[in-house]
């Protein structure tokens, strides 16, 4: 049988990636964990690439886990801050890569706030991998990757779930993430949240579309709750966030009706008191802090195949 591999030397988004590819990457993160529960986290995969961290928005978990991937995998690490650099004296993102690609850089990994810029690199580079971090509200690849790990973790299979997305739909790209891949790999999707933060015709992708929460949650294996975004929003989306949290939030109260199985997760930070209380965050329902954890196993993953091609053994 002919070894599966990624089509693109880039990842930009899940909505390309086909069943098997996306099994590729999370059998390979499999195969991390076990580096990263070593004594000793360090195999030498990518020794002698150089990897740029380019973030143009704050980060602390999808940073810090890349920084991590790259170093256990005995990458050159470039962390690249915007305040700091000549993109504060007016340079373009196209004269920023294509001046640190001029210095040999093998793999950018970018989180910008335009919708595309990962898509606009692969444009303006000739030899760089490019891994998109995060663009604007268009997708976030590795955060779904890894909630389709935890996911797979705790139930030993996606394909038949009932996945349930609470919150602000509208400005989130890991909510079409986990739509494309959740849906490549067989889950049904559901999303819920004030009719505001909801997109028109997000149908047209293959979810459910629900305004009342109890409802939602009711046939749910997984929910997966993501923070009010309200630096991408311009006001008047709902009245306050005690309103919110009081129609919306995931509470104990609303939980008593779930299945007794279904696990809680929520990409980070979270807004304790808003869109998940404080109780059902640190419950044994919670797999968020697995989430983290495997973001690293997730990242290595995809450092690995697009800088190998998949044609050698984890060692």
């Amino acid at each position: 049988m002919e070894q599966v591999q990624l089509r693109s030397p880039h990842l930009l988004g899940l909505e390309e990636l086909t069943r098997e590819e996306i099994q590729l990457i999370l059998d390979t993160a499999d195969s991390f964990k076990e580096v990263i529960e070593r004594p000793i986290r360090k195999v030498p995969a990518l020794r002698g690439k150089s990897v740029v961290n380019l973030f143009f928005e704050p980060s602390t978990r999808t940073r810090i886990s890349f920084e991590i991937a790259e170093k256990q995998l005995s990458a050159d690490v470039i962390n690249f801050s915007a305040s700091t650099s000549s993109v504060a004296k007016g340079e373009t993102l196209r004269d920023t890569v294509r001046n640190i690609e001029a210095m040999k850089v093998d793999v950018v990994v970018i989180r910008h706030a335009a919708a595309g810029a990962p898509q606009f690199l692969t444009r303006c580079l000739t030899h760089s991998v490019v891994i998109n971090a995060g663009d604007g509200a268009h997708e976030h690849p590795t955060q779904g990757l890894l909630d389709l790990l935890t996911i797979r973790d705790r139930f030993g299979r996606v394909d038949g779930l009932r996945v349930v997305i609470v919150g602000d739909i509208a400005h989130s790209r890991v909510a079409r993430s986990n739509i494309w891949g959740l849906r490549t790999m067989g889950a049904s999707v559901a999303v819920c949240g004030p009719p505001t933060l909801i997109p028109p015709g997000i149908e047209t992708m293959g979810v459910e579309v629900f305004y009342r929460v109890e409802d939602a949650l009711r046939e749910a294996d997984v929910i997966n709750v993501l923070r009010i975004q309200l630096e991408r929003q311009h006001g008047g989306l709902f009245p306050t966030l005690r309103e919110y949290a009081r129609t919306f939030g995931i509470t104990p109260e609303r939980l008593i009706h779930t299945k007794p199985h279904a696990i809680i997760m929520h990409p980070g930070p979270i807004n304790r008191g808003v869109e998940l209380s404080t109780d059902v965050a640190d419950s044994e329902r919670s797999v968020i802090l697995d989430q983290v954890t495997n973001g690293i196993a997730i990242r290595m993953a995809v450092l690995y195949l697009l800088n190998r091609g998949g044609d050698d053994d984890v060692e």
